[in-house]
């Protein structure tokens, strides 16, 4: 069974925009275990405009009080977050190439240059015990580069996909996904998912992309919400992970 990691990051942007502890960070990520999802996801970003720094540590201690429970931190591989992700020991830890003032992640790594400062980070996680997800596009060759890096897993970036899917033209798209997935799997890398994913699209995506170990979703669970509330929008992700 795909494994459901909830992305705080928008019920952090509700709290943080009224200055108040309103949405409670804590008490909405308790919610989620207790509803059965398998990880909470964090992206913290330089300028804290959602999940702030000192909200990672308070939810890797809550995340650890869970044998079953995963923690993911994401974020550029910058010094500031090598030593927020480093402190925190999360469960893993996914490497996306933002630039600081980045409305949202919007592409994965090229490979195709000077990945020593990657391999630099990469290598200072792993000795720390951290496993480590590279975000990907769904291109089989920048895949294939993975390895050298060190990192554990991919997280393809679906939002290609899930463009598709809205309209109406999903068949290629998905194949480029499921051709990366099945290349990852030949190199020994675990897969991940996320971006854009959501109530409506997500099935398809599992049904035809082999081996996803886990899907991070947030802001269409935040969305959805509004129509089901968040357990029972909760509920319906992990019917369709187990269907």
């Amino acid at each position: 069974m795909t494994r459901l990691s909830v992305n705080l990051n928008k019920i952090a942007l509700l709290r943080n925009a009224r200055g108040t502890d309103y949405p409670n960070l804590e008490r909405m990520a308790r919610r989620a275990i207790a509803a059965g999802v398998h990880g909470i996801t964090v992206h913290p970003r330089p300028d804290q405009r959602h999940v702030r720094f000192d909200d990672v540590p308070m939810l890797a201690s809550l995340c650890a009080a869970y044998a079953d429970v995963e923690y993911n931190i994401e974020g550029n591989p910058s010094d500031e977050f090598l030593d927020l992700a480093l402190a925190a020991r999360p469960d893993q830890c996914t490497l996306v190439p933002d630039d600081p003032g980045q409305l949202t992640s919007d592409h994965g790594w090229n490979l195709d240059g000077d990945t020593t400062a990657l391999r630099r980070a990469i290598d200072a996680l792993s000795a720390a015990g951290i496993r480590v997800s590279l975000f990907m596009d769904p291109d089989p060759a920048q895949v294939e580069r993975v390895p050298d890096t060190g990192a554990h897993r991919i997280e393809l970036y679906t939002e290609s996909y899930a463009r598709a899917f809205a309209a109406g033209d999903a068949g290629g798209e998905v194949e480029r996904f499921a051709a990366a997935a099945r290349c990852a799997a030949g190199l020994s890398l675990g897969v991940n998912a996320g971006h854009d994913l959501n109530l409506f699209n997500l099935g398809e995506f599992l049904q035809r992309v082999p081996g996803v170990i886990e899907v991070s979703i947030g802001h269409a669970i935040t969305v959805e919400s509004f129509d089901h509330g968040f357990e029972g929008t909760l509920a319906r992700y992990l019917e369709i992970l187990r269907g």
